[in-house]
């Protein structure tokens, strides 16, 4: 692990991280070229690609719900205890999530609120090259079924570099029943992504995709992002432990390499305020990665990957690690409780020596879909807001709207550079008299026409190039709101 000493007032950068950033220009490149090729030729191109890529491709791409429920029946009973634990865990969490609609009145009856509504449709990407991961199941469809979204999870087949029969892991498959998935798709890849942003002749396009995937995955989402909603550019996974004199050694071991063996990618940070503890941890690295039976995948990322910060005070080293901003971050600090106050940046912070990071990557409740990268400066958690749109609401009363109609029209004259009338942008000026009541309003004038808009300029509508949202088409009739002004000025 790359040493990097703070002193002397110097503080950490984002230079001092060595991050790679952005995905590179020929990962996007590729992703992008698949997903418009799925866009142009539908399941055509994603057999393609399923054959090319994983050298397998079911005949129908949609798991048999027979087949999902039958998955329960093939694992073992402690599994399927601990995913159901999980599951009932992961959902009393995110059930305090859900947001809900809420409205308030003024004075005047004018009502004004927000209108929370589920997206109708989402797709959870759960990968399997390396390994499989049913907690992904739960920790992304659960929060989408609470908001009240008809969840379908897009599935890499099980080991699909390995097995040639394109199968899928019935522990993924025995998640998908737990948590309630609707329906499983057996594709993976950039090519899954264009699928369901775009729908094929067999797949179903959706609204939001989200979950964890390889960089061509993420790629894929980035190039979709905007013609369909997604969570995150997730990158590498990453662990920093913030720890002072009184952390156990072995265990911020063993904890760092918990996240180092996942992937080879994967970012580790220790940041501490004692030199002598960094020395103690990395003593305590080289006994127990010989134990490990990921040892080449640990000892990659820790050499590659890791970064130790030491600094001469704690709140220095909490500096450094807002700067850090990671997915996850480990507290091995005397007050640990006490320091959270004082984190801005971080995906999930495990407060304690007690709180193992792997403890909430599968069973604690909170979501384990974080933040990377640094992107927890203004990030969040996957969470079931995500899945939840929120509208504005208007509804005013007749005095609502008289009240508010001198606001508009100051407004207007800035918009305009005129000096208004108290309904339009007309030459003149206004003294600021008081609204009329609603009883006696004057009837409505035309605002603003920009030149070309209308058939031809009038006194009470000049070309005064201001907004021309009111503005009455000659084959149209007035707007849906001039026509609400006009009836106003009538009452």
């Amino acid at each position: 692990m790359r040493t990097v000493k703070l002193s002397g007032g110097r503080t950490l950068t984002t230079a001092d991280l060595n991050r790679s950033g952005a995905l590179p220009r020929d990962v996007m490149d590729a992703a992008g070229a698949i997903v418009d090729d799925v866009r142009r030729r539908g399941d055509e191109a994603v057999r393609a690609y399923c054959m090319r890529f994983d050298h397998a491709c079911p005949e129908a791409f949609r798991v048999p719900e027979s087949v999902i429920r039958g998955a329960l029946d093939m694992v073992d009973t402690g599994f399927l205890d601990s995913l159901r634990r999980a599951h009932d865990q992961i959902l009393a969490f995110h059930e305090r999530e859900r947001e809900e609609s809420w409205f308030m009145t003024r004075d005047d009856g004018t009502i004004m609120g927000v209108k929370v509504t589920p997206v109708a449709s989402a797709a959870v990407y759960v990968p399997g090259g390396r390994a499989q991961y049913p907690s992904t199941v739960l920790m992304d469809a659960i929060p989408a079924k609470v908001a009240g979204v008809r969840a379908w999870s897009w599935s890499r087949r099980a080991a699909a570099r390995r097995q040639r029969d394109g199968s899928l892991s019935a522990y993924t498959l025995a998640a998908a029943a737990v948590a309630g998935v609707d329906e499983v798709y057996a594709v993976g890849g950039a090519q899954a992504i264009g699928a369901v942003a775009y729908g094929t002749e067999t797949i179903p396009a959706v609204d939001k995709i989200v979950g964890p995937g390889n960089a061509y995955v993420a790629a894929a989402k980035r190039h979709v992002s905007g013609d369909v909603g997604i969570d995150m550019v997730a990158g590498p996974s990453e662990v920093c432990v913030l720890a002072d004199a009184t952390a156990d050694p072995v265990v911020v071991a063993a904890d760092l390499m918990a996240q180092a063996e996942h992937d080879p990618m994967a970012s580790c940070y220790l940041v501490t305020c004692d030199a002598t503890l960094a020395e103690r941890v990395a003593d305590a690295i080289e006994r127990l990665v010989v134990q490990s039976p990921r040892e080449e995948i640990t000892r990659t990322s820790l050499d590659d990957r890791g970064v130790v910060v030491v600094t001469d005070t704690l709140d220095a080293a909490i500096g450094a690690v807002n700067v850090v901003a990671p997915e996850h971050l480990e507290l091995h600090c005397a007050d640990a409780m006490g320091l959270l106050g004082k984190v801005r940046n971080a995906g999930a912070i495990f407060v304690g020596a007690w709180s193992s990071e792997p403890l909430g990557d599968y069973v604690a409740g909170p979501n384990h879909t974080l933040p990377t990268g640094g992107t927890a400066r203004f990030s969040s958690p996957l969470g079931v807001y995500d899945f939840q749109k929120r509208s504005s609401v208007i509804c005013y009363t007749p005095e609502g709207m008289a009240a508010d109609a001198r606001c508009r029209t100051w407004h207007r004259r800035r918009a305009c550079g005129r000096t208004p009338s108290p309904w339009g942008c007309a030459e003149g000026s206004w003294s600021g008299a008081p609204i009329p009541s609603t009883t006696s309003l004057p009837p409505a004038r035309m605002p603003c026409v920009p030149p070309g808009l209308a058939s031809s300029p009038s006194p009470a509508s000049p070309a005064c190039g201001g907004s021309s949202h009111d503005v009455e088409h000659p084959s149209r009739g007035p707007r849906p709101h001039e026509a609400r002004r006009r009836s106003a000025g009538a009452l």
